[in-house]
């Protein structure tokens, strides 16, 4: 089921193939090749969700943006402004837009509740993807039912893995993938014990077309 995905680092993923749209969700990191958007959807403010170059690089002049209000603000072109809650179509998809915040106290500033910030819920034909964007397990998640579920697993900032894996087994997914480690935080072997604590929800891990660890620093 994740024909058509290419991850790029952290949150950033291509959707393409090849007989639809081209999305990106989150750019960052995207090659100067890369094919340009149909579609993009950003989570959040923060610079590894919210790349100004990246999406320079990659927007036309048909592309589309779906992004939360402050960071909408933030964009020029044919922009919409999403909240949790909202649900739309777009090139044929069901979009629905879900919470993504931090619950756990030494998390709170990072990703608060008040920014409405997002994740993203993609209902198309071949099956129902869920990005989660940068959150912890809130209550509210407890209803999304994806086939395909990637979710962060860094800590930090966001889920470390068992967190992650405790959602994932309350969604269901027929495949969850990590996504959000080894990078600015966490790292690659973090898979690992997501895979093993996600048990038996099935786990799927990509190879990022991007070094490991790149961006560390940034």
């Amino acid at each position: 089921m994740l024909e058509g995905f290419t991850w790029y680092k952290q949150a950033a993923f291509k959707w393409a193939t090849g007989h639809g749209p081209t999305v990106y969700l989150d750019p960052w990191g995207i090659p100067n090749d890369a094919p340009p958007a149909d579609a993009i959807f950003i989570t959040h403010a923060h610079f590894d969700h919210l790349s100004p170059e990246d999406i320079h690089r990659i927007r036309a002049e048909g592309t589309t943006f779906f992004a939360p209000a402050d960071v909408a603000a933030e964009l020029a072109g044919n922009v919409t402004a999403v909240a949790p809650g909202d649900a739309f179509q777009v090139l044929g998809i069901r979009v629905q837009a879900v919470p993504a915040y931090n619950v756990l106290e030494e998390r709170l500033g990072f990703h608060p509740k008040g920014n409405r910030w997002v994740g993203y819920v993609f209902t198309t034909p071949g099956g129902t993807y869920y990005h989660a964007g940068d959150t912890d397990h809130v209550e509210e998640l407890n209803a999304v039912r994806a086939d395909v579920a990637f979710v962060p697993i860094g800590g930090t900032f966001t889920m470390s893995p068992p967190e992650a894996a405790g959602l994932v087994k309350v969604i269901g997914p027929k495949v969850a993938v990590p996504m959000h480690y080894g990078f600015v935080v966490g790292d690659r072997r973090d898979a690992d014990v997501f895979a093993q604590e996600a048990a038996p929800v099935r786990v799927e891990t990509l190879e990022p077309q991007r070094p490991w660890g790149e961006g560390a620093s940034d």
